[in-house]
């Protein structure tokens, strides 16, 4: 839980069974539990803390929050209807670099990545003939499976969150070596090192009161028994949730790094594109100062989408004035600025502000 002025940001893992936690893996985890476990989390976050209670509330999240961000969204807007007066006084939600919908993200990614020179002509004819029907991004068909071993070996030792960044010299200290691009963990080039370390040393394990069951063995980053329990959601396209509360008012918006190759900016644009909204702004260049382009932005009828330039696949780490700029546009609800403001950040007035 952090706070700055009036605004206060919540931190929660997407589901039960990551970071540090310890439970026993069920063989599936469906989509309405996670969004339940969740929901239940913040009813008694705010049965703990009432201070916060009735403020204006934001879900936000990247990468797999494609899925959670928009999940959650619904269940806390359906538990709102007919409550005069909700604790949890949702307002909406943003996305970024989300997975959003597994056929529509799997052609957007050959896209991007022959578009991008990292793929030939035939990888990208045999992703989009064998890997679009009968198989999904985490669960590849042997056929795609294959493909997806050509992608790998074509495009080399880059970073898959961000192309244009030298890669990590340390190898790999994931629980994987194939490509699942889902599966990768937070764009990291080498800290993941020294931050998996530290968190399997034993004092910092108690003081964090984590493993407590005494479980064997290291903990691994992108632990595979939790990863082959991953099942049923992958492959539930969010675009329905996406337009049911997009109906409801709510307020939406989506981001994307344009150099990440995990969840690229031509899948989020591909999604965005199915669900038929109207263009009210058409797309422009928005600026911090005046000498650069800092990205670009368009705005639907009743979802805004931004891009942030050069970041990769998580966008405060690669670009933290950027992602400033746009998070707090997007709690104020201003478009992007189409012109720098005195050459520096743009700080906008404090508001009372809750974001999960």
């Amino acid at each position: 839980m952090e706070q700055s002025g009036e605004r206060a940001l919540l931190g929660v893992a997407g589901r039960r069974g990551v970071l540090l936690q310890q439970h026993q893996l069920r063989p599936r985890r469906r989509r309405r539990q996670n969004g339940s476990d969740a929901y239940i989390f913040l009813v008694k976050w705010f049965e703990r803390f009432p201070q916060y209670k009735y403020r204006d509330f934001y879900i936000a999240g990247e990468s797999y929050a494609g899925h959670y961000v928009p999940q959650l969204s619904q269940l806390v807007y359906k538990n709102n209807i007919g409550v005069e007066k909700p604790d949890i006084n949702f307002k909406g939600f943003m996305v970024g670099n989300g997975v959003t919908d597994d056929r529509i993200d799997t052609i957007g990614m050959f896209e991007y990545w022959w578009h991008h020179g990292l793929i030939s002509d035939e990888t990208l004819d045999s992703g989009l003939k064998v890997c679009l029907d009968n198989s999904t991004l985490t669960k590849p068909s042997p056929e795609c499976q294959k493909v997806m071993d050509k992608v790998a070996e074509e495009q080399g030792n880059i970073d898959v969150y961000s192309i244009y960044t030298p890669p990590c010299d340390k190898g790999t200290p994931y629980a994987h070596r194939r490509r699942r691009t889902l599966m990768l963990p937070p764009y990291d080039p080498c800290t993941s090192f020294y931050s998996t370390n530290y968190l399997n040393i034993p004092e910092v394990q108690r003081a964090m009161h984590a493993n407590v069951s005494g479980n064997k063995g290291p903990w691994i980053m992108c632990n595979l028994a939790i990863y082959d329990n991953w099942t049923t959601d992958t492959i539930i396209s969010m675009l329905p949730i996406y337009k049911e509360l997009i109906a409801a008012g709510l307020k939406v918006w989506v981001f994307s790094g344009d150099t990440d190759t995990a969840v690229p900016l031509s899948s989020t644009r591909r999604s965005l594109a199915a669900l038929g909204l109207p263009v009210k702004t058409s797309w422009y260049p928005w600026y911090i100062v005046p000498t650069e382009v800092a990205g670009w932005s368009m705005e639907y009828e009743g979802l805004t989408f931004v891009t942030v330039r050069g970041a990769g696949h998580e966008v405060p780490l690669h670009r933290p004035e950027q992602a400033l700029v746009l998070f707090q546009h997007f709690l104020q609800g201003e478009p992007m600025p189409a012109e720098a403001k005195n050459g520096s950040v743009i700080l906008l007035p404090s508001e009372k502000a809750a974001s999960y």
